[in-house]
């Protein structure tokens, strides 16, 4: 099955919300704390796209987030076989873990394009390269998403490096071991992820309901935060400015009296950078000021043609390079490199090789041999 929601299943769980107040159906988080909870994942799996983005160098569009609950059963049932699941644990800022899933098709999508490929070479068989490669891709997303959810929970949030498996959930999956994490009941979050035309698919975020009601918790209390700093700053910026009040009055009265005590006025002309509120400034002292003259210098000085200054830098070594060729390998083949293996240069037989000083080119030339060593014949200079 592809995960998403039939209209029926939608009703039976609005119909199990509308029944906790009764002490029935589900009570594992409440409306507010589902609306959060969708709200978070959505800002985490949005940024957690947008470096998907960058390592796969395709359009990833991710759909907004469905919050449901679910049991281990229900994800068996469901979901297609075998899957990845990646574990995500968090070690600063929360306390918790939760589990990632994907299909085995989509984790060799992504790993073809993350070493260079186009996206079809999925007929292999899902192994450790692929498991180190889907691991590094969710540790950078999962990463950034942390990042988003700093921002939110208004403190520092960060997790370990991802761990990942490859499970049939009937066969090699201990159900016990994942009610035991998860719990009997937990929070499941599914959204419809596309990677170009290449993946169409649904994946899911399973948290055990005590961590997300902890990421909720920290959504609350950084909401009343602000609307309580916002709310003393609107408060304190309608009070009237009361220390300012006696200043404004006060200032007329001191006018008449600099004007009868006349032997003040010179030692306020002395400080002129220091102008009370109020008072009338003073005119400064006339400057004298002309233009800067500069001495010409004389007309035999020309630094070029000192050559002997050269000398200086005679003994400075340089590193000179000979380059046969280049060319370009993607991750994978750079892997597949054993002894014997023949690189294929984008230079033919017989054409000039080039001649690098400090890795600027410089020259073209051709190979010769002096003796027992390789040795550059210089046919051209390079004039840049």
């Amino acid at each position: 099955m592809d995960g998403v929601l039939s209209q029926e299943e939608i009703s039976a769980l609005l119909s199990d919300d509308a029944g906790a107040a009764d002490g029935g159906g589900n009570d594992l988080l409440t409306t507010d704390e589902i609306d959060a909870i969708g709200e978070i994942s959505n800002i985490s799996m949005g940024t957690a796209a947008t470096t998907l983005f960058s390592l796969v160098n395709r359009k990833v569009e991710i759909s907004t987030p469905v919050v449901t609950f679910a049991t281990w059963d229900d994800i068996v049932e469901e979901y297609e076989r075998p899957c990845v699941f990646i574990r995500i644990a968090y070690t600063t800022g929360l306390d918790g873990s939760n589990l990632l899933v994907l299909r085995e098709q989509d984790v060799k999508i992504i790993t073809d394009l993350m070493m260079g490929g186009d996206g079809t070479n999925t007929e292999v068989e899902l192994g450790e390269l692929h498991l180190s490669a889907i691991c590094e891709a969710m540790n950078q997303m999962m990463g950034s998403a942390a990042t988003s959810l700093s921002s939110m929970l208004n403190k520092m949030i960060d997790i370990s490096p991802p761990t990942a498996d490859l499970v049939d959930l009937k066969d090699t999956v201990d159900g016990t071991d994942i009610d035991e994490f998860l719990g009997g009941q937990f929070v499941k979050i599914s959204f419809l992820m596309e990677i170009g035309d290449l993946v169409k698919s649904t994946i899911m975020q399973l948290y055990p309901a005590s961590f997300a009601k902890e990421m909720c918790t920290g959504v609350t209390e950084t909401m009343e935060a602000d609307s309580s700093t916002v709310s003393s700053a609107s408060q304190q910026g309608s009070a009237p400015p009361q220390p300012e009040q006696p200043q404004m009055m006060q200032q007329p009265q001191m006018q008449p009296q600099m004007m009868q005590q006349p032997q003040m006025q010179p030692q306020m002309m002395q400080q002129p950078q220091m102008p009370m509120m109020g008072m009338p400034m003073y005119a400064q002292q006339p400057v004298n000021a002309q233009p800067v003259q500069f001495q010409a210098f004389a007309g035999d000085f020309n630094p070029i043609t000192q050559q002997e200054n050269i000398g200086l830098i005679m003994d400075v070594p340089l590193d000179v390079t000979v380059e046969l060729g280049r060319t370009s390998k993607s991750i994978q083949d750079i892997l597949e490199f054993a002894p014997g293996t023949i690189i294929e240069l984008n230079k033919i037989a017989g054409e000039p090789i080039d001649v690098l000083v400090n890795g600027k080119y410089v020259a073209k030339g051709e190979v010769v041999v002096l003796e027992e060593s390789f040795g550059v014949r210089i046919t051209e200079i390079i004039n840049n």
